[in-house]
């Protein structure tokens, strides 16, 4: 029974059909009986070869190209029979006819090309190579999967290197210039972020010493506030005293007033009315003299009673004189002063009345 990646080849007797000299079977067994027929295994299995071949380009240039190719036995019957027919005996030969082949399709189509097409273009020079050596292949029974191109090299020539120098200087140079703006960007990034640190750090220093300053000046109250609050308590207490010092030197103003300023001025009021009731005597006698008539003086001194009362009123008048008794002391005032003035006019009398008379008012009296 042939394994799932193997087709199995009966030949001898009438076995094949038609012009095959034997029968395929795949993916089943089969009776075949000992002696009359022969059985013998092809892989279908996927395969490899490889190719180095050395070629010339359209522009005479030499390149050596390697290649590698995947290929297997067709799945249908024609491709097993015809892969059978060649391999059946030798099947590693597959590899070598396979190399050869595509060795020569290689050579042909890269001497249709230039190396920059090579170079550039690997897919179109494998797609190209396939499509030369499909039919061939189909002939003798394979199939191919698929083309890689591994590697081109011009022989140590330098064609390739010079080729690709200016892509590299300008590779480099963008490579250069790639590092030199990823290096200004990291530098930027690290002053970006030292700044970003300076700042964070300033911040912090400003707001530790706002911090400071309030838990200082918070301190310094708490600290402060016995002081101030023993001051404050002494102010007031010198304030009240200052207050009552000058209350206490109102009351002693206002009792040295009463007591000695009121007196005196009273006494002196009291010696000037006197003196004042003293000149109107002496011009009184002096009148009663020299007119010789006593009654016309009584009448005189009654007339100027009014004015002496009015005097002693007036001399009273600029003196601080409290009155304790409203109208009843306003009356006794009253009652004074007139009482005085007829003191003033009784003494003023009683002086006229003890004096001797002057000649002139005795000879008068004498004639009448």
């Amino acid at each position: 029974m042939p394994a799932p990646d193997q087709a199995m080849l009966i030949s001898g007797g009438k076995g094949g059909s038609g012009e095959t000299p034997f029968r395929v079977v795949t993916g089943h067994g089969s009776f075949v009986l000992p002696f009359f027929r022969k059985v013998r295994y092809l892989t279908l299995a996927m395969c490899e070869a490889e190719v180095g071949e050395a070629c010339v380009t359209k522009q005479g240039i030499a390149l050596n190209v390697r290649a590698v190719i995947a290929f297997k036995v067709g799945n249908d019957e024609e491709s097993i029979v015809n892969a059978g027919q060649r391999f059946l005996s030798d099947q590693d030969q597959m590899s070598v006819l396979t190399g050869r082949i595509f060795a020569g399709h290689l050579r042909s189509i890269v001497g249709s090309m230039t190396v920059e097409e090579i170079v550039t273009e690997r897919q179109k020079l494998a797609t190209e190579v396939l499509d030369g050596s499909k039919a061939e292949m189909a002939k003798i029974g394979l199939t191919v999967d698929s083309l890689q191109i591994q590697s081109i090299d011009d022989m140590k020539l330098g064609y390739i290197a010079a080729m690709a120098a200016p892509h590299n200087a300008a590779i480099q140079r963008q490579a250069q210039i790639a590092q030199a703006q990823a290096n200004q960007a990291a530098a930027e990034a690290e002053q970006e972020s030292q700044r970003r640190q300076a700042e964070y750090a300033r911040q912090t220093a400003v707001v530790q010493a706002q911090y400071k300053a309030e838990v200082d000046r918070a301190q310094a109250a708490a600290s402060q506030a016995g002081p101030l609050a023993q001051a404050q308590a002494q102010r007031e207490v010198i304030a009240m005293q200052t207050e009552l010092a000058q209350r206490e030197a109102e009351l002693r103003q206002q009792q040295l007033v009463a007591e000695v300023v009121k007196p005196a001025d009273a006494e002196a009021e009291r010696v000037r009315i006197l003196a004042q009731a003293e000149a109107e005597k002496m011009r009184i006698q002096a009148e009663a003299a020299a007119s010789h008539n006593r009654v016309a003086l009584d009448r005189m001194l009654i007339d100027q009673l009014p004015q002496i009362v009015k005097e002693a009123a007036g001399g009273l008048a600029g003196a601080n004189v409290n009155i304790l008794n409203g109208a009843d002391g306003l009356g006794e005032l009253a009652s004074g002063l007139v009482g005085q003035g007829l003191a003033i006019l009784d003494s003023v009398k009683k002086g006229l009345s003890d004096k001797p008379s002057t000649p002139e008012l005795t000879e008068r009296d004498g004639s009448r």
